[in-house]
C-alpha cells in the first residue's frame, strides 16, 4: 500500500501506481496528486484495517506522511519503528552494541549554544536528533567552526522549520556525535517478513572536500555494487537484528572508515531516496522499479544486472540552491544551459526553487572519459545559470 504526500510525487510512482493498481490510500493530497490518472483509491479506515491485519507493507515517498501513520496505525509496530529511526540519538542507543565506543551526545538548543569546544571531542558533527536532506548539519573541525555553528544555528533552523513538519526536522533536540571519515554511501534496502535485507540499489554520495555536507552528487555503477554489496547487506542484516523490523523498506546512509570499518550516519524508514530521487534512478541505472521490487517482493539479479551495466555511471545530481541567493529573489534558472554541460542527461526534474532551497534534479550517465561533468558541477555553486545573471560583486 502507498501513502502519498508532499512535496513530491513522479510521475514514474505515479505511472506505476496506476499501472500496477497497487492500493493507494485516499487523501487530499493523493487526489490532487493523482491528476487524470486512475488510481486504486482506499479509503483511510479500510487502509488502516489492512495494514493492522495484514504484513503491513506500507510504503511512502515522503516522510511528511509520519504524522498520519502515528494517528492511524498507533496499534501496529510501524510509529515505534518510525520513531526509533527518525531519532538519531535513539537509533545510536539502540545499535550500540555494534559500536560501543562511538562518542554521542543529546543536548537541546540552548545547552547546544551555552557549550564550550573543549566540552566536546573535536571533530565532530552536530545535526538535529530529527532532520532531513541535510539540513541543519554543521561538521565542527575546530574551535573556529564551533564558534561559526553556534552562531548560524538561529537563522538556519528557523529557515528549515517553515520547509517540513516536525516530525520530519525537529529543531528542538540535537545529536552532537564523533565524526565519521571516509567515503559515504547511500544504500536503498527493505527487510523482508523474516527481516532480511535486500538491497535495491548502492550509491556514492560524492562531496567536493571535507568540509562538504551537501548532498549534491550520488552515484552508482557496477564497480561500486560489487564492491559493496555483500559486506553492506551484512551490516544491514545487524542493524535488522537489534532493531526488529519486518516488511520495511529504508534508505540507509553509512561511511566506511580507512580500516574497513562500516559505521550508519542514519537510516531513513518507510521509504527510500527522498524527493522520488534514488529509486527513479535505479530505473536509468538499472532498468529496476523499486517499488515494485519491495511490493512483489524481487530479489534483484545483481551479478546479472552489473554484467550488463559496462563501465558507465549513473549518478543523481542535487541542483541546491548554493547561490547564496534566496529563492524568493531569483527570476529564473536557466536549465537549458545547465543541461548543455552534460553529454547524455537523462531525465531534468524542475522544483519551485522560490519555496525549496533547490532548483530541481538531474539523473545522467557518464562514462570514465566523461566524469569530469561530475566534478565540475560538484564543485559549482550554480550561479551562473541565474536569469537574468547577478549584477558583478564590486
Amino acid at each position: 500500500m502507498f501513502l502519498l504526500d508532499g512535496p513530491y510525487v513522479s510521475d514514474f510512482l505515479l505511472d506505476t501506481l496506476e499501472r500496477r493498481r497497487f492500493p493507494v490510500i485516499d487523501t487530499e493530497y493523493a487526489r490532487a496528486a493523482a491528476g487524470g490518472r486512475t488510481l486504486a483509491f482506499v479509503p483511510p479506515g479500510e487502509a488502516a484495517r489492512r495494514l493492522r491485519n495484514d504484513d503491513g507493507r506500507l510504503y511512502t515517498p515522503s516522510e511528511n506522511s509520519i504524522g498520519w501513520i502515528a494517528r492511524h496505525l498507533a496499534e501496529t509496530p510501524l510509529p515505534e519503528k518510525i520513531a526509533l529511526f527518525k531519532n538519531k540519538a535513539e537509533f545510536r542507543r539502540r545499535i550500540r552494541p555494534l559500536y560501543p565506543d562511538f562518542f554521542f551526545r543529546e543536548v537541546d538548543v540552548p545547552t547546544l549554544l551555552a557549550l564550550r569546544p573543549g566540552e566536546l571531542p573535536l571533530p565532530c558533527v552536530v545535526k538535529p536528533a530529527t532532520g532531513f536532506f541535510s539540513l541543519g548539519v554543521y561538521p565542527v573541525a575546530d574551535a573556529d567552526d564551533f564558534a561559526r555553528m553556534q552562531r548560524r544555528l538561529r537563522s538556519d533552523l528557523q529557515a528549515a522549520e517553515n520547509l517540513y513538519p516536525r516530525e520530519v526536522l525537529d529543531a528542538r533536540t540535537f545529536l552532537v556525535e564523533e565524526h565519521i571519515p571516509g567515503p559515504e554511501y547511500a544504500i536503498d534496502a527493505w527487510y523482508d517478513a523474516a527481516g532480511e535485507p535486500v538491497v535495491l540499489g548502492i550509491l556514492e554520495h560524492l562531496f567536493a572536500s571535507e568540509r562538504d555536507v551537501s548532498d549534491r552528487i550520488y552515484t552508482t555503477s557496477a564497480e561500486i555494487v560489487r564492491r559493496n554489496l555483500e559486506p553492506f547487506t551484512a551490516l544491514l542484516g545487524r542493524i535488522g537484528r537489534l532493531t526488529e523490523v519486518r516488511n520495511f523498506p529504508a534508505h540507509v546512509e553509512i561511511r566506511r572508515r580507512a580500516d574497513g570499518a562500516l559505521v550508519p550516519v542514519e537510516v531513513n524508514p518507510v521509504r527510500f531516496g527522498g524527493w522520488c530521487t534514488t529509486p527513479d534512478l535505479g530505473r536509468h541505472a538499472w532498468g529496476l522499479n523499486l517499488y515494485e521490487c519491495y511490493m512483489d517482493g524481487v530479489r534483484p539479479d545483481w551479478g546479472a544486472l552489473t554484467e550488463r551495466a559496462g563501465d558507465a555511471a549513473c549518478s543523481l545530481v542535487v541542483l541546491d540552491n548554493s547561490t547564496g541567493v534566496p529563492g524568493r529573489e531569483i527570476a529564473g534558472f536557466d536549465y537549458d544551459a545547465l543541461l548543455g554541460r552534460f553529454s547524455r542527461p537523462l531525465e531534468l526534474r524542475r522544483t519551485d526553487f522560490g519555496r525549496y532551497p533547490l532548483f530541481g534534479f538531474l539523473f545522467v550517465e557518464t562514462t570514465p572519459q566523461t566524469r569530469g561533468e561530475l566534478e565540475r558541477i560538484l564543485r559549482d555553486d550554480l550561479t551562473r545559470y541565474l536569469l537574468p545573471p547577478p549584477a558583478p560583486r564590486e
